[in-house]
């Protein structure tokens, strides 16, 4: 019997720079992923147009829409992992790209190793989320004020079974507050579970996802009534939640 062999995972790389985009090319092809090239918006559009691409690495600073721009655009209809590029090394533009629905960033100039190591985790995490292969994460379905949290298929419904739309970043971070409702998180703790590793855990990174989940979740983000802030220590989960059968 003939079995057939996946395809090797696809790795978007928008960059303005042929030189980072040829490094990189060269570098993850030898690592045996197939890559994809773009110098600016309109040709990652057409390269997402047109292929199955499993993640983005995109630089900040590109001509015409700039990263954070096309960050924001992906993610009004995609929750594919997408990796900032900075050549800054400053801590807003990794805020606002984490506003705009980025997972993770590298700032440059970096080693490959590192991006590498990026891409694989952000990989990992989303294969871990899109097979769920546990009895017990089958049945994890938890309900707060008419809307139903299912772990298992990643999707978050209204009372009318309308799907409110996460990003990867947002939902695994609303998973964490509500499994441990009612329980004060510390910012590093929600890093850790969040990211499965230890980030350089800067505070604003985490308020910046809190606020964008609070966007879509709270019927008064200002006024929060769902995600509560804990002065000086993190954020609890206040909604009185339910476990419900899958």
């Amino acid at each position: 019997m003939v079995v057939a062999r996946s395809l090797p995972e696809h790795i978007l790389v928008v960059d303005d720079d042929s030189r980072i985009r040829q490094m990189l090319s060269r570098y993850f092809e030898e690592e045996g992923y197939r890559v994809s090239l773009a110098a600016d918006g309109r040709e990652m559009r057409d390269c997402l147009d047109k292929q199955s691409i499993d993640i983005i690495l995109l630089d900040l600073m590109l001509p015409g829409e700039d990263g954070l721009a096309l960050a924001r655009d992906i993610r009004a209809y995609s929750d594919i992992p997408i990796i900032m590029l900075t050549g800054r090394n400053d801590v807003v533009d990794r805020i606002v790209g984490l506003e705009m629905g980025a997972d993770d960033y590298v700032a440059k100039p970096f080693h490959l190793r590192e991006v590498l190591a990026r891409v694989r985790g952000a990989l990992r995490r989303r294969h871990s989320q899109l097979s769920p292969n546990s009895n017990d994460l089958q049945s994890e379905v938890y309900c707060f004020e008419g809307l139903r949290l299912d772990v298992a298929r990643r999707q978050l419904l209204s009372g009318d079974g309308t799907e409110i739309l996460l990003t990867t970043g947002e939902f695994d971070m609303l998973c964490v507050l509500v499994k441990h409702a009612g329980r004060v998180l510390q910012r590093e703790l929600l890093m850790d579970l969040t990211r499965g590793r230890n980030l350089e855990a800067f505070d604003r990174t985490i308020d910046a996802q809190i606020s964008r989940l609070r966007k879509k979740i709270e019927r008064d983000a200002s006024q929060p009534a769902f995600i509560k802030s804990v002065r000086g220590i993190g954020y609890v989960f206040a909604a009185r939640t339910t476990r419900a059968n899958a």
